[in-house]
């Protein structure tokens, strides 16, 4: 038994929702209160003088991918203020990797740079002996380099994929650039890490997010990354708690099998079933009601409609499974609602339980839409940080519409639960700049304004880390023993310096745990 004392202690309990002494029974917290505790359990304990600091509950990033997250700590960093930085880069990796073999990074994107899609010849002017391969920030658009594209088979005469495209110069050769399904051409033949090589992958990447306050996280990878927290869950390395979706590929095996939303244990279990219904605000794919800005012919990518949607989310609903999908723009979310309307209604006309449904990033929606989510008990899994990174690019693009871009106000106060995560490796998985984004709206350099881009859907600090915690403990079905700091929950907690709830939402940008502990156990300390 542990007691940690001397602490202040924000345990997001409304029953206790501040404390000094928090005592640890195994992997679950015995007891919150006073100094009252030390004389109640301390002849049985080992204590710890916290020296004043902070203790929250563990954070859980409720969306992020954490086998291209590990895997990307080994790429090319792309993520620059300038194409001639990325160019460098690639350029000093190539210098260092044996002729033939893949150049990969991660990180571009083109409105950073002059607005422009960069082309495979720049490439191929610092790369020319190797096949490199660079995905785009948002992970649907990538950039190749004329090796890859020839391995890949694509040329003048190859076919746009079905809900891809394969970009082209004046002449019709491919230019390098890929959206969407496109970039399945080259992924396909890139050499794979075996599972256990992305199992080592993962754990080395964990340190990382511990020291961020990380406790849990919501993954959205495929099944090789299945594959490898398995193996990591059963030889006890898997140190934080993951809830698994399931690619919409799977789901008739996932059917066929009847597994349902929440088999497994509170370190690895099954979530949702993922679709896609749309790309990108990036690569301008995202489907939208109204054409992007100043390209009248360009409406994105839909990948499916409400209708279709339902018969999958039938199909997953008959045994048990959740479902939840990737929508961007604001006819991929008018579509996903009408899906789940009709889903709804199923569940309810075959005495089904309510699932606890998801909607990944709900980036802007129509005003007949907004208050859709939370009548229809569908959870906003959202990323705070993405409008901050977005707010130029949405201006440009969607114009007017972004009143209704990335509107956590509006989700919370239509009675929509929401989860917070960082899409990582589209973002850093740092949840405290998600924490800043929320709160303030504002960039790192304090712009747009003081009071932010558009502040009216600014949170609190107490909403903003609702969803990083008891939001995406109820998104997992784990809000009875994950989220708060309360007696039977478990020790999964975090040591800060600062207090969020009293510092300058600019410190934010800077801190990080200076311990973290899952189910009673020390992980990190500074």
């Amino acid at each position: 038994m542990k007691i940690l004392y001397n602490a202040r202690i924000h345990s997001l309990d409304q029953a206790r929702p501040e404390a000094s002494v928090i005592v640890i029974d195994r992997d679950k917290v015995a007891a919150l209160g006073g100094s009252e505790l030390l004389d109640s359990f301390g002849g049985r304990s080992s204590r710890e003088d916290m020296g004043g600091r902070v203790i929250l509950p563990g954070l859980t990033d409720a969306h992020m991918h954490l086998m291209h997250y590990a895997l990307g700590l080994q790429k090319v960093d792309v993520e620059t203020s300038t194409k001639a930085e990325a160019l460098k880069r690639v350029a000093q990796r190539a210098a260092q990797t044996p002729s033939g073999q893949w150049i990969l990074g991660h990180g571009w994107q083109q409105n950073d740079w002059d607005g422009e899609f960069p082309s495979a010849a720049e490439l191929d002017a610092v790369a020319s002996e190797h096949p490199a391969y660079l995905t785009g920030k948002s992970l649907h658009a990538s950039w190749a380099n004329s090796m890859a594209l020839r391995m890949a088979g694509i040329g003048v005469g190859s076919s746009d994929p079905v809900n891809g495209k394969i970009l082209r110069d004046a002449s019709g050769q491919p230019n390098g650039i890929l959206l969407e399904t496109a970039m399945e051409l080259v992924e396909q033949i890139i050499p794979q890490p075996g599972v256990p090589e992305t199992a080592d992958a993962i754990e080395s990447a964990l340190p990382n997010l511990w020291k961020l306050g990380l406790t849990g996280a919501h993954d959205f990878d495929y099944r090789p990354a299945f594959m490898a927290l398995q193996l990591l869950d059963q030889a006890g390395r898997l140190k934080l708690r993951v809830t698994k979706s399931v690619p919409l590929n799977l789901l008739p095996h996932a059917h066929a099998l009847g597994l349902r939303t929440g088999f497994g244990s509170d370190h690895l279990r099954i979530g949702s079933v993922k679709v896609f219904m749309d790309g990108a605000l990036g690569p301008r794919t995202a489907a939208m009601l109204q054409p992007y800005l100043n390209e009248p012919e360009n409406r994105g990518i839909l990948n499916m409609d409400g209708e279709q949607f339902f018969e999958h989310g039938r199909q997953a609903a008959d045994v048990g499974l959740s479902m939840t999908a990737h929508a961007i723009g604001d006819r991929a979310l008018h579509e996903i609602l009408n899906g789940y309307e009709q889903l709804r209604g199923y569940e309810r006309e075959r005495g089904l339980p309510a699932l606890r449904h998801r909607i990944e990033h709900v980036q802007i929606l129509h005003p007949d839409d907004a208050h859709r989510l939370g009548k229809l008990g569908i959870i906003a899994s959202m990323q705070p940080i993405h409008a901050t990174s977005d707010m130029l690019a949405a201006e440009k693009y969607w114009g007017e519409r972004v009143n209704l871009a990335y509107s956590w106000r509006t989700q919370l106060d239509a009675g929509a639960t929401l989860a917070f995560g960082s899409d990582a490796p589209v973002e850093a998985p740092n949840p405290f700049w998600g924490l800043h984004a929320a709160v303030t709206r504002r960039c790192a350099d304090g712009s747009p304004a003081p009071e932010g881009w558009h502040p009216e859907q600014r949170l609190t600090m107490r909403e903003a880390l609702d969803g990083y915690t008891v939001g995406a403990a109820y998104a997992a079905g784990l809000e009875d023993r994950l989220g708060r700091l309360s007696p039977g929950h478990y020790a999964d907690l975090i040591v800060l310096e600062k207090d969020p709830f009293t510092c300058p939402p600019d410190d934010l940008l800077t801190m990080q745990s200076a311990a973290t502990m899952l189910g009673g156990e020390w992980l990190w300390q500074a």
